[in-house]
């Protein structure tokens, strides 16, 4: 018998044809746009964290608070010096803080301009080495910078040369705020788009060529693993009395990897909720397109609802096949609306992905999203048939059959 309902369903959406798919566009888009976003936050989720993941739990970062845009420590009030640097690595857990410069530059090759972040690096073989772990660069030509070595290392995206119309190779000389430096290294691709563009210098060039006195941007700071939030807690204590500042009202940051992630996912959090709820919206036209067609359709069909009283349907037939009429239209578009978000997640991804380089959003088919998404839909296509549903089943064989 559910079985003759469904027949009945499929012919009567196959008769209106048209209808039918203009119904469902409203269910198809919002279904779409949740599973895509949905899929492409968490791919982009997955990333971030992981990056954070490659980083060693083991190392805290102080910067001032900035007062605008631009890199870290560029607009703040009060810079991080070589005293705040001493003091930090006095702090008991503290094995010892290295402190960073990150600042723009403008690079000249081929006859061609371009601006670049460059970042220092220190003078010190152990600090050298705290850099490279902390951020897990590595070489893929030529070699990473020694201590007291003049030269650069590049991004995999700058050594490409789209900026400059030609390749960069190592040996290539490049004009740094007026003064040449030699490529001595190109950094392998990251899933993080900051380092494939960014450029690694010896502190004492960068603070040259940009005339930096004593500051810093921000300071990295080895620690014992066991010991991370005390030691942050610690550090903050004593950058706060000697500053002579209050609780609550300090001009700087120490931000443990945990942080970092953190601060990640509530911002990932807050753009889903975002995203559903503007999906929300065309799920909720969805509906309300269902049950419009659902109403016209008791209306067009009032004589063969009368035609199946007349020979023996109860109410509860007429409420079933006209329920299962509109749950087919939710189901469908719902299904429909699925595979489109997916194929969107995986287009952008690949898209995203060809342009910074790298993996930079890896996007994978999460199938309980896909089948939370399709019984939503379908549920909406329940409700919203409802009450048309209802006033098929109501109506008396008579005045039915007299139109």
């Amino acid at each position: 018998m559910i079985s003759d309902y469904f027949l009945i369903s499929l012919k009567s959406l196959r008769k209106r044809r048209l209808r039918a798919w203009l119904t469902m566009l409203g269910i198809i888009i919002g279904i779409a746009a949740v599973v895509s976003l949905i899929s492409l936050g968490d791919g982009l989720r997955t990333a971030i964290t992981g990056q954070f993941g490659s980083l060693s739990t083991d190392k805290l970062t102080i910067q001032n608070s900035g007062t605008g845009f631009g890199p870290p420590g560029s607009t703040t009030v009060k810079k991080l010096t070589s005293h705040d640097l001493n003091l930090i690595n006095k702090v008991n857990g503290v094995e010892y803080a290295v402190g960073r410069l990150i600042r723009i530059i403008k690079v000249e090759y081929n006859k061609a301009v371009d601006f670049y972040y460059v970042t220092s690096i220190p003078n010190n073989q152990k600090q050298i080495d705290l850099i490279y772990s902390s951020q897990n660069l590595e070489a893929e030509q030529g070699k990473l910078l020694n201590a007291e070595e003049t030269g650069v290392v590049i991004g995999s995206e700058i050594a490409k040369g789209d900026a400059f119309d030609k390749e960069i190779n190592i040996g290539t000389t490049l004009n740094i705020q007026e003064k040449n430096f030699k490529v001595i290294g190109i950094l392998k691709p990251s899933s993080s788009i900051p380092i494939n563009n960014l450029i690694l210098m010896s502190e004492k060039d960068l603070k040259e060529i940009l005339n930096i006195g004593d500051e810093y941007d921000l300071i990295v700071a080895q620690i014992n693993q066991n010991q991370i939030e005390q030691v942050a807690a610690s550090i903050e204590n004593k950058l706060r009395k000697d500053r002579d500042e209050k609780l609550g009202e300090e001009d700087f940051s120490v931000q443990t990897p945990l942080q970092a992630v953190s601060s990640v996912n509530t911002i990932l959090n807050i753009i889903n909720l975002i995203v559903t709820g503007i999906a929300a919206i065309s799920l909720i036209i969805g509906g309300i397109g269902i049950a419009n067609t659902m109403y016209t359709s008791v209306l067009e069909r009032k004589k063969e609802i009368g035609i199946m009283k007349a020979v023996g349907a109860k109410n509860s037939d007429i409420l079933l096949v006209f329920m299962i009429e509109s749950g087919l239209l939710g189901l469908i578009g719902g299904i429909i609306g699925a595979l489109v978000g997916m194929g969107m997640a995986f287009l952008v991804s690949s898209g995203a992905n060809a342009s910074f380089g790298g993996d930079i959003i890896s996007v994978s088919v999460n199938y309980s999203l896909l089948l939370g998404a399709v019984a939503f839909s379908f549920a909406v296509g329940l409700l919203s048939g409802l009450a048309p549903a209802y006033q098929a089943s109501k109506l008396k064989p008579v005045d039915a059959l007299r139109g």
